[in-house]
């Protein structure tokens, strides 16, 4: 504790009482020398990343309504979806993060956790038209860069395999469908106009125009022969890789078996 105080410069004493110091005292000296400096470098800019918090919120409304047909009004999205309410809140914690400060950005990804059972990092990187549907365990880390009209269903990870402070999250492109509890893990770019299956696992790069599905994911090439709901992510008619590898390999086996019979 004492270095501690050392380190933050820290008086002991009562705020303004003079009297001797008690445990409740430290955290309230905590904050009173920590002296915070948010670095605004143009105002202008600052402005114009507020600007952008109810820009985004527009297009996130009516990507909510484009992408559920459950949604009936714009006060029902507002107060009763979850990644709505969690992506207005990780604007204001990105907002206030970038201007460097402290603590606050992340109290307010927590109340969003809290809430909504969503975790964003104020620190993540996310354009516009963002949807979350339903979205409970959803986590999203701190390097995490997202394009525009993106969408996540509930369980969705993009979380990271290294402890070391660099980029260590997902990239993802523009115009991506990530389906129900898959999981994308560590530094790989995810191309533009991807759809990732319910459940996969992603570890590797992701060109454009694909689908992936499977543990580990496997890309389903160039989405040639695949049906209109598949393309738009039905997830009910999505193709199984390994399914399909085993039925050639029975089909080969069994032309071996009638060219040895003959």
């Amino acid at each position: 504790m004492d270095k501690i105080a050392n380190d933050y410069k820290l008086d002991w004493s009562v705020i303004n009482t003079g009297e001797s110091s008690n445990d409740f005292d430290f955290p309230v000296n905590c904050f009173k020398n920590m002296n915070p400096k948010i670095s605004v470098e143009e105002p202008d800019e600052m402005l114009n990343e507020a600007q952008k918090i109810i820009s985004y919120l527009s297009t996130d409304i009516s990507s909510a309504f484009s992408k559920d047909p459950a949604a009936k009004s714009i006060p029902e999205v507002l107060t009763s979806y979850p990644g709505i309410k969690a992506v207005l809140l990780y604007r204001v914690a990105h907002f206030l993060s970038s201007l460097g400060l402290p603590i606050i950005p992340r109290y307010l990804s927590s109340i969003a956790n809290n809430l909504t059972g969503i975790d964003i990092h104020p620190n993540a990187v996310i354009g516009e038209g963002f949807f979350i549907d339903h979205g409970n365990g959803v986590v999203i880390g701190e390097t995490t860069e997202i394009g525009n009209n993106v969408t996540l269903y509930q369980g969705v990870t993009l979380g990271g395999v290294s402890l070391e402070k660099e980029k260590r999250h997902p990239t993802l492109g523009n115009n991506i469908i990530v389906g129900a509890g898959a999981k994308i893990l560590g530094p790989v770019n995810i191309g533009d106009n991807v759809k990732i299956g319910a459940n996969s696992v992603v570890t590797k790069d992701v060109p454009s125009k694909s689908v992936v599905v499977g543990v580990p994911g496997r890309r389903v090439h160039g989405c040639q022969g695949l049906k209109a709901e598949i393309r738009n992510m039905g997830h009910a008619s999505l193709p199984d890789p390994i399914k399909d590898y085993i039925k050639n390999l029975e089909q080969r086996v069994n032309n071996l078996e009638k060219h040895l019979n003959k």
